[in-house]
């Protein structure tokens, strides 16, 4: 007689927790899935897990100097026109006055 579903579960449940399985949760934009599914065509992985799993390994195996830039968060430079600075100068300088004067 074939287990039910509760007794499946519960073994592999058990099978995970010696292993030391942990899972992991990826919450991601669109733009990030579209990037890890040309990964995976580019690669001819057909599983998420196996992709991910792949990518942290290879990324470990560079070492800490060669992983670093590719784990560096892209910076965005903001600039202020002159058009805006002077703007806030003088939004600045209304909200001192109107503290002064309370």
């Amino acid at each position: 007689m074939a287990a039910d579903q509760k007794a499946r579960s519960a073994k592999t449940a058990a099978k995970r927790k010696t292993r030391g399985e942990e899972e992991i949760r990826l919450h991601c934009m669109a733009g990030t899935r579209e990037a890890r599914a040309d990964l995976m065509a580019w690669s001819g992985i057909e599983e998420q897990g196996e992709a991910i799993t792949l990518m942290i390994h290879h990324l470990h195996a560079l070492g800490p100097q060669k992983s670093a830039p590719l784990l560096a968060p892209p910076r965005h430079e903001v600039t202020i026109s002159e058009n805006v600075s002077r703007k806030l100068e003088l939004a600045y300088k209304r909200e001192e006055l109107r503290i002064c004067r309370d």
